[in-house]
């Protein structure tokens, strides 16, 4: 959506007020990020209606929180592309665990940025990412580098973890895999093992802790 004067438009999503308003001021300040500024055209305060907002206006720009009630953040993204495939996502997030973010930049965002970390980054890279340019911030790069070192869980333990945290027994995990109740068995020991968890809670906990899931979503 632009005018004439090639004006950029943009939705910021945020749970907090007082963030979504200080994105609002700092994107609508005339040679900040746009000569003109961009032009804040709604707001949302979880996923769902960031969802129905980009929907009606069909943005330039959804400043995306991953972490808002009723949406988790990859699947508010999805809906995005589906609506509105031109609107550029920029993830502005809290989040750390390398699941999450791994998650976030194989969803096609935009941009992804820390809340931890100086704006500047931020708003030095919006204009490029408004052009078509894809921008991950320095510290979520590292973050990405160091734990494609340190792996913990093989795709099958991973896959393992999910069957087990939706609530099905080895019985229906091992009729989705196609493999024996047995292997099922000594996957899920060895994994266990492996994380040292001992029930299906302490599992949770950490692939909370680890962003293996996305507790908004849950």
């Amino acid at each position: 959506m632009m005018t004439g004067r090639e004006r950029h438009y943009a939705i910021v999503a945020d749970d907090h007020a007082i963030v979504r308003a200080g994105i609002r001021d700092a994107l609508e300040k005339p040679g900040l990020v746009t000569a003109d500024g961009l032009h804040v055209i709604d707001e949302a305060a979880d996923g769902l209606a960031a969802i129905a907002s980009v929907r009606q206006h069909k943005p330039d720009l959804l400043m995306l929180d991953v972490q808002m009630p009723m949406a988790g953040g990859v699947e508010t993204m999805i809906e995005v592309r589906r609506w509105s495939p031109d609107t550029k996502i920029v993830v502005l997030t809290g989040v750390t665990a390398v699941g999450l973010v791994s998650s976030i930049v194989d969803a096609g965002v935009d941009g992804l940025f820390s809340k931890a970390d100086d704006n500047s980054e931020l708003y030095a890279k919006l204009p490029g990412i408004l052009q078509g340019q894809r921008y991950i911030a320095v510290s979520f790069m590292k973050i990405l580098e160091d734990s494609a070192e340190t792996e913990v869980l093989t795709g099958r333990e991973r896959q393992m973890l999910n069957l087990i945290l939706s609530g099905q027994s080895n019985k229906d995990i091992a009729e989705n895999l196609g493999i024996s109740v047995k292997t099922v068995d000594k996957h899920r020991t060895s994994m266990m093992q492996k994380l040292g968890v001992h029930s299906v809670p302490q599992l949770m906990a950490y692939a909370l802790r680890e962003g293996l899931i996305d507790p908004s979503a849950l």
